[in-house]
């Protein structure tokens, strides 16, 4: 038990190294264990018998300033208020460039690997590249549905869901998705 907590404090002090470090773009933890039933952990594996065990990423600290000018030039390119794609990544990233969905979405505007592929982002954690992809996938929810609480159900469920119901898709997710992107725009314009 003791060896296994020492093990443990090694990783987490090996996570906090990996995650201080701003040159440090991306890093590898891998493991094995042995005949005997022990676990070997290293960042450099010599052995083919290891395996990765975690990958961490340091994402460099975003501008908040830098974020909101990137939104309010795409928005703008776009047609559409500055004021709701702010609410949108507040909602989808709480404005963090490196975040990642349990299913998979990327970035500020939480991009799914496919459809960033369609719309041809390749780097979906660069702070612009994401934001220009996200916004135009928006404008073309808006474009197909009409009106934004539609296109907020489109980009939160999929385009499909919102077809074959009809209107917003009756999961709470997304009708929750709805109402807080809409309320937050609100209060962004100005609203009580």
């Amino acid at each position: 038990m003791r060896l296994r907590t020492g093990i443990l404090a090694m990783v987490v002090i090996w996570m906090i190294v990996a995650f201080a470090l701003p040159g440090l773009c991306r890093a590898e933890m891998f493991f094995y264990e042995d005949d005997q039933g022990q676990m070997h952990y290293t960042n450099q594996p010599r052995l083919t018998t290891y395996r990765v065990f975690a990958i961490f990423k340091n994402f460099p600290k975003a501008d908040h300033g830098e974020i909101l000018r990137v939104v309010r030039q795409k928005a703008q390119k776009y047609g559409l208020d500055d004021h709701l794609i702010q609410a949108l990544i507040q909602v989808e990233s709480n404005f963090k460039p490196g975040a990642v969905s349990v299913k998979g979405a990327q970035g500020l505007m939480q991009i799914m690997p496919g459809t960033g592929k369609e719309l041809g982002l390749d780097q979906p954690h660069d702070i612009a590249a994401n934001i220009e992809a996200g916004v135009r996938y928006y404008r073309m929810q808006l474009d197909r549905f009409g009106s934004h609480d539609l296109a907020l159900a489109a980009y939160n469920a999929g385009p499909a869901q919102v077809e074959r119901f009809g209107g917003i898709p009756p999961f709470k997710e997304t009708q929750d998705y709805v109402r807080k992107v809409l309320s937050i725009y609100h209060k962004l314009q100005g609203g009580a």
